[in-house]
């Protein structure tokens, strides 16, 4: 009877701390930022190779900002008539996807 009563409280102690195990690693959190810290510039800081691209990509695009951050990439305020766009591209002309 003693060895039934022991390998019942064992069975039950194993439980609990299976259960207590599984709910801490629920508790853990994660961040992580991609976001990139950008500042406006004017128009004529932006780099030629900049400026021919979006005009090649967008014959008719106008300039409305540009932002500029510390990789050297450019995102780029534009319109297209009655349509806006941002658009992303690095020092070379290159477009980015973001």
């Amino acid at each position: 009877m003693k060895k039934l009563v022991c390998a019942t409280a064992i069975i039950l102690g194993s439980l609990s701390f299976t259960a207590t195990a599984a709910t801490t690693q629920n508790k853990i959190e994660v961040s992580i930022s991609v976001q990139t810290e950008y500042t406006e510039v004017t128009a004529d800081a932006v780099p030629a190779a900049v400026k021919t691209a979006l005009q090649t990509a967008y014959p008719n695009a106008k300039l409305e900002k540009a932002f500029v951050n510390e990789k050297k990439e450019y995102k780029l305020e534009i319109s297209v008539k009655d349509q806006k766009a941002t658009v992303y591209s690095d020092v070379n002309g290159n477009w980015l996807k973001i």
